[in-house]
């Protein structure tokens, strides 16, 4: 039961696999002589040859939950103590880490020898490669343990009689048989389900093809002008392909300086789609100093029944930047929230017990749509979130369904 809870339910523990495995990548290139630079989650040339951004495939937890179960597999085949069992999963751990820095170091001095091309190669190659460095360590442990410190000849004889035909050998195989049935049924019912069309609410306004929410507007009043901001071959590249978009970054006339860029992210059917922004930020080179939560107020021509209060979480972040100046301090405010098909919530725990409720109790699996709001905070916390709530006013009723609010 534990291989079955889904992966983006252990992003914490995946992203700072990731980064461990990158800072151990580049100080492994460092120490070789290769200046390859960091900026979060990105491995760069400094001359530009090359450019990797490692993403969350590649943090190791993918490979990880495979080698637990080889792992478990093979220590359940190889031994009859709890502990030795125990042992050979534990190892899958460490070696899953040395796999992955070995993929991407592979790649790094690949590429700087051949360029993008030779890396593209170390990647695709390596990728078995984790396999073999994480298997061949578990089985080499195992062979190691059966040859240095066998196992006592009760447990062998034990095990022996428990095999002898009316013991609880056949027993067993009958129990293997029940469950190999019951898998094999369990699998055609999930391809049955995974062809149907996607069942269950949004909490946004959809764009004409159903996929995308609704564009956001150009103009609110005559106060902002929204700028059209695209997303990025990376975000298609990485996130499903039926996740939907619409982003755009408001500019005050009075003053272009003051800008607020909103981005709504809509789910498909693949729930990796949605994220917490934690993970990306630090991922693109922010460092969070703060978080806090906050109450944005929509206005009563947005809802069905008045005024109503919207929760978020904000983050303060800041980033160093080089400037004609010199290196300086940019801090700003990110806030964000998640909208199911009659729920707001403000964190991705919440997120994920109302999405798992829905799928148990209701057999309904939203759509769920993260909302992110971003400013600069050199003016002040207090400018900062007013300058979010005057955008968040005028956008709301916009992309936002009255109903998601209750």
């Amino acid at each position: 039961m534990v291989f079955a809870i889904p992966l983006n339910a252990l992003d914490s523990m995946g992203f700072w696999l990731r980064v461990w495995v990158i800072d151990a990548s580049a100080a492994l290139a460092h120490a070789a002589g290769v200046g390859v630079v960091q900026n979060g989650t990105q491995l760069v040339a400094p001359d530009g040859r090359y450019h990797y951004d490692v993403v969350a495939a590649c943090s190791g937890m993918r490979s990880l939950t495979a080698m637990a179960a080889l792992s478990l597999l093979a220590g359940y085949l190889n031994f009859r103590a709890w502990w030795r069992r125990a042992a050979l999963l534990l190892l899958c751990f460490p070696l899953v880490y040395v796999g992955n820095v070995a993929r991407i170091s592979s790649i790094v001095f690949a590429a700087q020898w051949g360029g993008q091309a030779w890396g593209d190669r170390a990647h695709e190659v390596m990728g078995y490669g984790v396999f073999v460095i994480v298997l061949g360590g578990a089985l080499a442990l195992a062979s190691a343990m059966r040859r240095w410190w066998p196992e006592r000849a009760e447990d062998e004889g034990r095990g022996k009689r428990a095999e002898e035909p009316g013991g609880a050998g056949g027993g067993i195989w009958w129990a293997v048989g029940g469950v190999a049935v019951l898998a094999v049924g369990e699998m055609m019912f999930l391809h049955r389900l995974a062809s149907l069309p996607p069942r269950g609410l949004v909490g946004v306004v959809l764009a004409a093809d159903g996929e995308n929410p609704v564009e956001l507007p150009a103009f609110l009043g005559t106060e902002w002008i929204g700028r059209r901001a695209e997303i990025t071959a990376v975000e298609r590249e990485i996130l499903p392909p039926d996740t939907g978009y619409a982003r755009k970054n408001y500019v005050a006339v009075a003053n272009p300086s003051r800008q607020v860029f909103l981005s709504v992210v809509l789910s498909g059917r693949d729930r990796t789609s949605i994220h917490r922004p934690e993970l990306c930020l630090v991922g693109q080179g922010w460092t969070i100093t703060g978080t806090t939560e906050q109450t944005f107020y929509a206005p009563a021509r947005a809802m069905s029944s008045g005024s109503e209060a919207f929760p978020a979480t904000v983050l303060r972040v800041r980033r160093e930047v080089t400037t004609p100046k010199g290196r300086t301090v940019v801090p700003q405010l990110v806030a964000y929230w998640f909208v199911g098909g009659d729920a707001v919530v403000a964190t991705h725990g919440r997120r994920l017990v109302l999405d798992a409720w829905n799928r148990v109790a209701h057999a309904r699996a939203d759509r769920w749509a993260y909302v992110l709001m971003q400013t600069d905070a050199a003016d002040g916390e207090a400018e900062a979130l007013a300058r979010m709530q005057a955008v968040f006013n005028e956008t709301l009723p916009a992309f936002q369904r009255p109903t998601a609010a209750r």
